[in-house]
């Protein structure tokens, strides 16, 4: 059982890779994009890849384990999640997939927290993914399934976790008052939280972030352009926030980031992605990647220099809440 965040900070690398495109989010992925893209993540010393069977009806998942075949298993850390059970759905195969991704609808996502379920899961995204064991699960988006996820759910991860089946064990979400209440209530070792500690919304800050240094669990934090606001230089026209157009003070206030950032000679990007680990709870960022250009330059704006006079500009103008006992 990992037991403490400084431990997981030696075992989980700072920068993971989000497979989610390899299930062809919201348009297809090439085959060779998709391997160009882990090809050059793995170049960079990436060795962290998530996915999950939401992404493509499993596509992401038999994806990414046909391109890591051929890689030391030992170097490797994959991350999968549980919650939502694929029940085949023939009549639907001429259909597309009606929640995001760009693959027929030979499945249908069932919500299934029950131990039977959470054994199915697994056993099917082991298969998928051609691995005997998987070395972090999250409980994936249990919004609206509280009951069953802190208890079925979260029950059967442990003694996956204990028969040696699982790693690690954790949830997945979009929001931080959940999470922080799974970190409060129940032992879990990780939280991979999309979206709300990044460089423009801090809201973790409030409740998961203090419960997690509390507990020694360490924080995953995903979504850090929060769905594209912060992955250009500039805030570029169509670009969303949260898969939304934003209101017109995030727009803003991304742009006053961006100029701030521009007079430190670091572009926006760079500074999202690494903004999030200054937190002494969060052990690694996971951004997700469709191409090898994409994936190499992820790696390269983890490896900028990024000058402590950017950080504490950005606090002293308000422009971000941080920690109060990190460096910023």
């Amino acid at each position: 059982m990992l037991d403490g965040a400084s431990r997981l900070r030696a075992l989980v690398p700072p920068m993971g890779f989000g497979a989610a495109q390899l299930g062809n989010l919201f348009f297809e992925t090439s085959d060779e994009d998709a391997r160009g893209a882990v090809d050059a993540a793995w170049s960079a010393g990436i060795r962290y890849y998530d996915t999950a069977p939401h992404y493509g009806l499993g596509l992401s998942e038999r994806r990414l384990g046909t391109l890591l075949a051929d890689r030391p298993r030992e170097e490797v850390l994959v991350s999968t999640k549980v919650g939502r059970v694929l029940v085949p759905s023939p009549d639907a195969i001429d259909r597309q997939d009606p929640e995001g991704f760009a693959v027929p609808a030979w499945a249908t996502r069932v919500w299934d927290f029950s131990l039977d379920g959470i054994r199915r899961s697994i056993e099917s995204s082991l298969e998928r993914l051609g691995l005997d064991r998987i070395d972090i699960v999250y409980l994936h988006d249990p919004d609206e399934h509280w009951t069953e996820a802190s208890s079925s759910g979260l029950n059967t991860l442990v003694r996956l976790r204990e028969e040696g089946v699982v790693g690690a064990v954790g949830v997945g979400m979009n929001q931080s008052g959940m999470p922080a209440r799974f970190v409060r209530e129940h032992h879990v070792d990780l939280v991979m939280l999309a979206g709300r500690y990044t460089l423009i919304d801090q809201s973790a800050l409030d409740d998961l972030l203090p419960a997690a240094l509390e507990r020694g669990v360490g924080i995953v934090a995903a979504g850090v352009y929060n769905s594209g606001l912060l992955s250009t230089a500039h805030p570029t026209s169509g670009a969303t926030y949260d898969y939304r157009p934003p209101p017109p003070e995030l727009l803003d206030r991304a742009e006053r980031l961006a100029a701030v950032c521009e007079h430190h000679g670091v572009d926006l990007p760079t500074a999202a992605i690494q903004f999030p680990l200054r937190h002494p709870a969060v052990v690694s960022v996971v951004v997700g990647a469709r191409t090898a250009l994409q994936a190499r330059t992820n790696a390269e704006r983890l490896a900028t220099p990024v000058p402590d006079e950017l950080w504490a500009e950005l606090a002293e103008s308000g422009l971000v809440r941080v920690f109060d006992g990190a460096d910023a």
